[in-house]
């Protein structure tokens, strides 16, 4: 009898309750003493939007990730930031709960801001950072056009007094297509470029799409609207102030943020090296996690940067059933 491959579940999950009050939810997967490594989603997407892949390659690596929630998903409270910036702030509370002291960054798509924001504020901290198929700024001298730079500077500016209505809209409506998801990853699948619809081709991939967005979704769906808001934004720093090595993916065949997104971010920070995946879309970054994995563990100097992990037993924890 065959058993369809399952996807590995997270090793923790959790929520930080920060020291304003606000909660931070996260997943860890991979061994607790690992070298770090901070993921953070894509637009939409929640703490378990981490490739099979990637879970596996954390075991034979040696690599603990911990993949943040942005306000507004999952468990994460919903707040809007000044600045996108403001992020940073956020996740060095919840390393310095996690005993984590050194650690890369990797941003899918709209996680990208954010790991460039995470290297500006934390050079000391940060390793290196990894950028597949993310947003570059909309507005400011960074600024680039095309790809989905125009629809946000379009509804950005509306979008936080929209919020509320918008994301509830959209837990309503992912509440109501969940006993059709498979039918819904299809459609949406066969909207996408023929790079991305090979990545769906992996039950694995659609899996991990399917069980994140319905985890997202159960107490909000406010991080799009978020999101949209904060990219129509400054982002609070210059691309060329970031001091740290970035990586970047590109798929050339990404109509969502086209590769010379990639091109524009490689030639406004210092540290940058742009790759690009021919033939690929915007999600082939998903593909990429061993390049990912040896290019920001290439920068680790040795084995005694990394912090023995504290217990999630602290009270300001609270651990998911």
């Amino acid at each position: 009898m065959s058993h369809s491959p399952q996807l590995e579940p997270p090793r923790f999950e959790g929520a930080l309750r920060l020291r304003g009050g606000r909660r931070l939810g996260y997943a860890e997967f991979g061994p607790a003493g690992g070298r770090p490594l901070l993921w953070f989603h894509g637009t939409p997407g929640a703490r378990r939007q981490i490739a099979q892949q990637a879970r596996t390659l954390a075991h034979e690596r040696g690599v603990r990730i911990v993949c943040v929630e942005r306000p507004g998903v999952g468990e994460s409270t919903p707040h809007v930031y000044g600045k996108l910036i403001e992020f940073a702030a956020d996740v060095e509370e919840l390393c310095d709960a996690l005993g984590i002291e050194r650690f890369g960054i990797a941003g899918l798509s709209g996680g990208g801001p954010y790991a460039l924001a995470c290297a500006h504020e934390m050079p000391v901290r940060v390793v290196a950072a990894a950028v597949l198929g993310g947003v570059a700024p909309t507005v400011g001298p960074d600024s680039v056009r095309g790809g989905a730079n125009g629809l946000i500077r379009t509804f950005s500016p509306w979008m936080r007094r929209a919020r509320q209505p918008v994301g509830g809209l959209l837990r309503g409506l992912v509440r109501l297509l969940e006993p059709l998801a498979d039918h819904a990853v299809d459609l949406f699948a066969r909207q996408m470029p023929p790079g991305d619809q090979r990545v769906f081709e992996d039950p694995l991939v659609r899996r991990m799409f399917v069980e994140d967005i319905l985890l997202g979704s159960r107490r909000n769906m406010q991080a799009i609207c978020l999101d949209v808001v904060l990219f129509g934004r400054h982002w609070g720093f210059t691309l060329a102030d970031i001091e740290v090595p970035v990586h970047l993916w590109y798929g050339d065949a990404d109509i969502i943020v086209p590769v010379h997104h990639g091109e524009h971010l490689a030639e406004r920070i210092p540290k940058a090296k742009l790759s690009i995946r021919p033939g690929e879309g915007h999600l082939g970054g998903l593909g990429a996690s061993r390049e990912v994995f040896d290019a920001i563990f290439g920068h680790w100097r040795d084995d005694s940067e990394v912090a023995e992990p504290q217990p999630h037993r602290e009270p300001r924890h609270v651990q998911l059933s």
